[in-house]
């Protein structure tokens, strides 16, 4: 039983023979019950270096006890042979995979993929190599090591093809001969070309158009062999035959194939020129095989495939009929199927190119948004901050409108472009307009956009910002700002109206995200007539309160750290960081301006620092009060100390911040982080009155 099971797993396991470059270059063994992926990424078991390889290519996998290989919906496709691989398909010994340019064998006994045979047959098989010591016996053999003879007597040229050209232009040159025609054949042959040019708009790979055109040759009966011949990519010039690379070939049955001569292959890339070459013999006494036993061509016709005035591959084409060879008809069908063909090249390129060009392009943009997100990290780790970062995890997923507060310099932008990058909309743009930088006029055009000659100075059309964040976010800064008359049209919008230009009469529509922020207090500014209370319940569906700074401060150490970080890089300085002093000072200081003061003090410390590091008398810190500390004098605050007891600096600061807000206690209780039966409890506690 052992030695059964054994048995059969040995007879399961094969190889991949992996060709790189000209050579054979590694093995791969596959083994039963492990899958084996191929692909771009370095987390592949078989990784090809190649830009048109997917980064999940395609697979290799044991079913039903035969080994058989999938393609992962890769862009470029994969094909076994000629034949591109759609769905699964079990492998045969001695199929070649292709992926790119790269070639795999399968077979399943190594020692016979080394052996001459085999290994000859592997490589035409791929159709690279040609001039191998063959068995004619063998079936397999598909390109005979016997030489072609072909006439060399070349009959006609012709330049352009008459059903490429308009039907009332002439050889300009007057060197092309006029070819009587058959309107009949003719009408099937524009046929064929009409259904070629629209079945190779759908093919992806220069093989499979290659396989396509031959199909379209082989219709009309008239050639034994023809195959498609590329020049390699770093020589356009005059090249060995040997050289050139076989796309694809056709040949009728018991026929083998014969690569074309060096002499016509040379007349057709130099000149760029299709020739019929034929025998000035009399056609009935040529046999098959000349007195060397060389099969013997009776007509050839060897087409140029061009690309962007370049000569880029040949058709070549012949017949070994004695009676019925290839005529100056067919020449002019040939030449306008190699004219089709270097026009689904260059389409082929041209959309790979342009592939390759947006994946740099997405792979700049990701680069760009990663270190964008870097700059526009939320950093802090208190519990202030790690209740903002909840509240965007909840809010980004949903389509709320949100409103952003906190007082200027807390990063309420910041906030705005993480709910943005958290949510769906994450692939679309970020929009973000201060209202308070603009005049009226001025915003409503900025917001809405405007027509071309709409208002002075409106020389051409402008979208507005709606327009520009279409499926992605809009944030407005300092919506408190925005004018009476400018918050009745946005109001419109927000509710799902469509908007006009400034100047214009078209019904414009935008799937936008709006994320409102502000500094002020727009409560106030409602019951003093200044904002639209329409608007604010509006606004005020999903509400995120940033803290300040000075709320925060076991986050000052750590944003210290990152804009020194941030500065060392773009100074190119290496401060290793804060004196003990410096950094106590850092903590103590109230912050007015918030993490946009905190940043801009690092930024100077650095430039300016003497040492390595940072000295608190390098730190440039301001006298100014903060919000709720309008009746400090914050510069006393920071630079002399006076012993109290904790219940004594709790209570001058609940006396302060009562004072700043007029003893709005519901406004002093959310500045001081408490609920508002605490304060009342406090107040009572210190027997703190108001002052008349």
């Amino acid at each position: 039983m052992g030695s059964e099971s054994k048995s059969r797993s040995s007879i399961n396991i094969a190889y991949l023979v992996i060709r790189d470059g000209k050579k054979w270059s590694d093995v791969f063994r596959l083994m039963p019950g492990r899958t084996v992926t191929i692909g771009r990424s370095p987390t592949n078991q078989i990784v090809i270096k190649e830009d048109q390889a997917s980064r999940q290519h395609a697979e290799i996998f044991m079913s039903e006890g035969k080994w058989t290989v999938r393609d992962l919906n890769s862009r470029n496709g994969t094909a076994i042979g000629t034949d591109r691989l759609i769905g699964d398909r079990a492998l045969s010994p001695g199929d070649i995979i292709w992926i790119a340019s790269t070639q795999m064998a399968f077979v399943t006994d190594l020692s016979s993929a080394y052996d001459k045979k085999v290994f000859s047959k592997i490589e035409i098989g791929a159709e690279t190599i040609t001039g191998l010591e063959i068995d004619e016996s063998d079936d397999q053999a598909t390109i005979s090591s016997m030489h072609l003879t072909e006439p060399t007597n070349i009959t006609h040229r012709r330049q352009k093809t008459r059903y490429l050209q308009d039907d009332n232009s002439g050889d300009e040159d007057g060197l092309e001969e006029q070819i009587p025609t058959d309107p009949k054949s003719s009408t099937k042959d524009a046929t064929r070309l009409c259904r070629l040019a629209f079945d190779l708009a759908n093919e992806t790979t220069p093989r499979a158009i290659a396989r396509m055109s031959l199909d379209c040759l082989e219709q009309r009966k008239k050639n034994t062999a023809g195959a498609v011949l590329m020049v390699p990519k770093n020589r356009r010039t005059t090249v060995d035959p040997e050289n050139l690379e076989i796309l694809g070939w056709r040949a009728d049955a018991g026929q083998k194939y014969q690569r074309v001569s060096q002499f016509l292959a040379e007349t057709v890339l130099r000149s760029g020129e299709a020739v019929l070459a034929r025998d000035i013999q009399d056609d009935s006494a040529l046999g098959l095989r000349d007195s060397s036993g060389n099969i013997h061509a009776t007509s050839v016709i060897t087409a140029p495939i061009r690309m962007n005035n370049r000569t880029i591959g040949l058709i070549h084409l012949y017949s070994t009929h004695a009676r019925h060879g290839l005529k100056p008809n067919d020449l002019e069908f040939v030449l306008a199927v190699a004219e089709t063909v270097g026009m689904a090249l260059r389409t082929r390129y041209r959309e790979q190119k342009l592939k390759e060009d947006l994946s740099k392009t997405r792979t700049q943009i990701d680069q760009l948004r990663n270190q964008l997100g870097v700059e526009s990290e939320i950093v802090g780790a208190s519990p202030a901050m790690y209740r903002v970062h909840e509240q965007v995890s909840k809010a980004a997923p949903s389509k709320a409108t949100i409103l952003i507060r906190g007082e200027s310099g807390v990063g309420k932008e910041l906030v705005a472009r993480a709910v943005h990058f958290s949510s769906d909309r994450k692939s679309g743009p970020f929009v973000c307009l201060n209202c308070a930088a603009l005049s009226e006029s001025l915003l409503e055009s900025e917001l809405f956009g405007h027509e071309k000659g709409a208002f002075t100075g409106a020389t051409d059309r402008k979208a507005g910002k709606f327009e520009a964040a279409d499926n992605g976010t809009l944030m407005l800064d300092e919506i408190g700002e925005m004018s009476p008359n400018i918050q009745a049209k946005f109001l419109r919008v927000l509710e799902g109206h469509p908007f006009e230009r400034v100047g214009g009469s078209k019904a414009i529509k935008a799937n936008v995200r709006v994320i409102a922020a502000t500094n002020r207090d727009l409560e106030n500014a409602v019951r003093q007539g200044t904002f639209r209370k329409d608007l604010y319940f509006r606004l005020h569906v999903v509400q995120i309160e940033v803290p300040p700074l000075r709320h925060r401060p076991e986050d000052i150490h750590e944003l210290a750290d990152f804009f020194l970080q941030k500065y060392n890089v773009e100074t190119g300085r290496r401060i290793s960081g804060f004196s003990p002093q410096a950094l106590h000072q850092l903590k103590r200081y109230r912050w007015p301006g918030n993490v946009r003061e905190l940043k801009n003090v690092v930024e100077r410390a650095v430039v300016l620092a003497r040492e390595d590091v940072i000295q608190l008398d390098e730190l440039l810190l301001t006298n100014l009060s903060t919000a709720s500390e309008s009746q400090f004098d914050v510069g006393t605050i920071v630079q002399e100390y006076h012993a109290e007891s904790l219940e004594e600096v709790e209570q001058k600061h609940i006396e302060a911040t009562l004072r700043s807000t007029n003893w709005n206690k519901s406004k002093a209780a959310a500045i001081l982080g408490v609920e508002r039966s605490t304060l009342d409890r406090k107040i009572k506690k210190y027997g703190i009155q108001k002052e008349f």
